[in-house]
């Protein structure tokens, strides 16, 4: 036998290697379960807190736009009424009414104007109110959120302190555990953890039932099972079963 390759096992030995990677493999994945959805409540909080954050960004600069147009018509308003003041002093020193009504017009399109302006200063200003709403309510939410994210991330790293050495210790020992199986069973083994909502892929016959489904075994099959001479899987889930003593020594 060559230096890398795997030793060839009895089918007993074969399943013995296979119960033990399931044993493995199985605390790996109550640490990640213990973990939960935490790591994706994270991710999503701060996605969350980013988005808020863009939001008001984006509200402080139409806030900036609004204030500038604004200014802008202040500065109308301020122009316009100089030029009424103009027209005002010239209507005392013109020579006939054709002049007199031309400055009346002008005098008359510039109050026009200061109207205008006005108006669009009350409904930038009435907008302005309303974002400025909006970015308090906005801002409150993101407090609340990065409270939130605060709160989930000192969780997740608590979590993550305490199961990181035994996850790192496992997932050694489930390498060690892999490098004793063919890779055609390892193979099937990932295969079935895989396509398995709790990542059984190796189970105990139990109160003669599968132990991953729960369909019952026939008594012959069971005695098959029993005997270690070949590796059989369940006809309904196509976990491999094992007899109830297989980790007995």
């Amino acid at each position: 036998m060559s230096k890398d390759s795997k030793p060839d096992l009895h089918v007993e030995e074969k399943l013995k290697a296979l119960f033990n990677l399931q044993q493995i493999d199985s605390k790996v994945d109550k640490i990640r379960t213990v973990r939960g959805e935490l790591p994706l409540e994270v991710r999503d909080l701060e996605d969350e807190v980013e988005g808020l954050e863009t939001r008001v960004k984006n509200y402080e600069e139409e806030l900036k736009v609004l204030n500038d147009s604004i200014n802008e018509k202040k500065n109308l308003i301020k122009e316009a009424t100089v030029l009424i003041k103009k027209y005002e002093g010239q209507q005392n020193k013109v020579r006939n009414n054709r002049e007199f009504d031309a400055l009346t017009k002008e005098i008359e399109y510039q109050n026009l104007e200061i109207q205008l302006a006005e108006k669009r200063i009350k409904e930038y200003k009435a907008s302005i109110a309303q974002k400025t709403e909006i970015i308090e309510e906005v801002q409150k939410t993101h407090n609340d959120r990065k409270k939130d994210l605060k709160h989930k991330k000192s969780e997740l790293d608590d979590i993550i302190s305490e199961t990181e050495i035994d996850e790192k210790d496992l997932m050694k020992s489930s390498g060690k555990a892999e490098k004793v199986i063919e890779d055609r069973l390892l193979t099937a083994y990932k295969k079935i953890r895989k396509n398995a909502i709790n990542g059984l892929a190796v189970v105990k016959i139990e109160r003669d039932a599968c132990g991953g489904c729960f369909n019952k075994i026939p008594p012959q099959r069971q005695l098959d099972i029993r005997t270690r001479k070949k590796i059989i899987v369940c006809e309904h889930c196509g976990r491999i079963l094992v007899d109830t003593d297989i980790d007995a020594n």
